[in-house]
């Protein structure tokens, strides 16, 4: 049996770049629907307008990054700037005294993950060999959400210990981030392919989009459908909130979903590059109706609890692959483009989910939120099997 290629070093220094940030960020995401609304007395409603713009327009500015990035030939440069600007925005969280600061914040930290996703996911592409990307997007998946619930730990120890004083680990997320960017910059090579290919120039146009090819577009009308029903992790948090968790023990709602996650991003990568990838993904929409039900009808914190592992499982089944699927269906040359294209499809989707999300909860309240989820989720098992064919 011929063994599978190596991972190689730059995915893994990828991979801890985006679990320094991820600490960070999660650090501060962990906390800000309750300091929102607990501490600045916003509604749900603002809570779900702030988050879908947020991350829209981290989906949205991807694409032009991505676009750059094939323009430049430059993917590293353009993945170390989303690191810098997103590190540059942290302490707008501490100095925060309104929602309108927390909003400003959020946007710019957004606007930084937008410009550094697309290239980053292209250069994994870049220097991956074919037969190996599912682990390797798996692989980086799993190091972002160890990230993930790392961060969110942290901040509930921090609030603990200082009688829940949010400014104060606000003020502490920034060091992981300065961090995260130090090693972008210093640590990551641009691979010798796309530095000789600097003066071979990429059109971004409708030819250029075109060429893209159907295969891309059906994987992302898939993920666009999985966006919409996949609304922001803010409602998760106040949910918990809902029924009944202590607002020191709130970022264990994002340590539970991503212990999960992480769990099993990378294995079911690794299985992807042997079996296939669209099982896997029916697979995980289906843990993603079955999260949406169980948080709809949840009273207690031990459903609570299920539903949270079972959102963990959904993201693990889904993200990874639709990365490797994306970087299989669409040309070199075009990947950075591709990635943004792809991110701008789930950015729209994204938007709508999370305002949605913060109308039904406020007008018919919790239950309301998790059900449309579920039948949006049904809607994008039948969106995938048709963009599969």
């Amino acid at each position: 049996m011929n063994e599978r290629p190596a991972i190689p070093r730059g995915v893994w220094v990828l991979g801890f770049v985006s679990l320094l940030m991820d600490v960070s960020s999660e650090m501060i995401h962990s906390l800000l629907p309750l300091y929102l609304t607990v501490g600045l007395g916003a509604s749900a409603l603002a809570v779900g307008v702030i988050e879908g713009v947020a991350e829209a327009t981290a989906l949205f500015v991807r694409v032009f990054s991505g676009a750059l990035s094939d323009r430049w030939r430059n993917r590293k440069g353009v993945t170390a700037a989303g690191y810098g600007l997103a590190a540059l925005a942290k302490p707008l969280f501490a100095l925060a005294n309104g929602a309108g600061l927390v909003f400003t914040a959020r946007f710019i930290d957004r606007i930084g993950k937008g410009i550094r996703a697309a290239p980053r996911d292209a250069l994994i592409a870049d220097i991956t060999p074919s037969e190996a990307r599912g682990a390797a997007f798996g692989l980086r998946q799993t190091l972002d959400t160890v990230g993930a619930f790392v961060g969110p730990l942290v901040a509930m120890g921090l609030m603990l210990a200082w009688n829940d004083d949010f400014r104060a680990v606000f003020w502490i997320a920034v060091i992981p981030a300065v961090l995260s960017f130090l090693l972008v910059a210093c640590a990551v090579r641009e691979p010798a392919a796309t530095r000789d290919a600097k003066n071979q120039k990429t059109r971004i146009d409708r030819p250029a989009l075109r060429s893209l090819g159907p295969p891309f577009w059906g994987v992302t009308a898939a993920g666009a459908a999985l966006s919409l029903a996949r609304f922001s992790e803010a409602f998760l948090i106040l949910r918990a909130r809902d029924v009944g968790l202590a607002l020191a023990l709130a970022p264990l709602v994002l340590v539970g979903m991503n212990v999960a996650y992480s769990a099993v991003a990378y294995p079911v990568g690794r299985l992807a590059d042997r079996i296939g990838a669209h099982a896997l993904l029916m697979a995980g929409i289906a843990f993603l109706v079955l999260a949406n039900v169980v948080l709809a009808m949840a009273s207690g914190l031990a459903a609570f609890a299920l539903g949270i592992l079972l959102w963990g499982l959904h993201m693990g089944f889904t993200q990874g692959l639709l990365a490797a699927l994306v970087a299989k269906s669409a040309p070199g040359a075009l990947r950075g483009t591709a990635f943004g294209v792809f991110s701008l499809a789930s950015g729209a989707g994204l938007l709508a989910a999370s305002v949605l999300a913060g109308a039904l909860w406020q007008l018919f309240g919790p239950a309301a939120t998790f059900w449309a989820g579920a039948a949006l989720a049904l809607l994008a098992a039948a969106v995938t099997r048709f963009a599969a064919r």
